[in-house]
């Protein structure tokens, strides 16, 4: 059975999945480092390249590998989903949103290799490469990310982006879907 089957059998399965269904069917999937080799490309300037890797009405899978820029604060719009460290370390920042405010920052954790880390919907959170060794990621979510806000807290500004931008400040306008200030604490 090739990659793309197995993650459509096991993925194909799922119904509006529960958080818990989603960690078991990332973890199910079975999918090695090497699987991924091929699908690696240079982010070329972004804090990561992705591949979409699947997706259907109620989940999404990607892979990301990372260069050593950070992504900026993000949420997933309304969608939860499960982050598994396939290579090298992440560091992961997480935020805490109160009142439509901007996000401040609550913690920083280091995830390596082999390990799974959760994204609340509506949670904010940022990534980075920790290390030197390169970082790839996969990511399952659901249902598929639409609507997701990004933060620019220099800016006192966020932008919920479409789906052909990133986690990080839109380059072109056709990428903001809507742009939202805030007042300066």
């Amino acid at each position: 059975m090739t990659l793309f089957e197995r993650i459509k059998k096991i993925l194909d399965g799922l119904a509006a999945p529960s958080a818990l269904e989603l960690r078991d069917a990332l973890e199910s999937l079975g999918i090695g480092y090497e699987e991924l080799v091929p699908f690696l490309q240079t982010p070329g300037g972004h804090p990561y390249y992705r591949r979409l890797l699947y997706q259907n009405e109620e989940v999404e899978l990607l892979m990301m590998n990372w260069s050593d820029i950070e992504c900026s604060p993000h949420d997933h719009g309304h969608s939860k989903g499960w982050i598994q460290v396939m290579e090298g370390n992440s560091l992961n920042t997480v935020y805490e949103v109160e009142n439509g405010q901007l996000p401040r920052q609550l913690f920083n954790r280091i995830h390596r290799k082999g390990s799974f880390f959760f994204a609340p919907k509506k949670g904010v959170h940022k990534m980075k490469r920790e290390g030197q060794d390169s970082l790839v990621t996969l990511h399952l979510y659901s249902p598929p990310i639409e609507g997701m806000k990004v933060y620019d807290l220099k800016k006192c500004a966020a932008c919920i982006v479409s789906k052909e931008c990133g986690a990080w400040w839109p380059e072109h306008q056709k990428q903001k879907l809507k742009e939202i200030t805030f007042e300066r604490e």
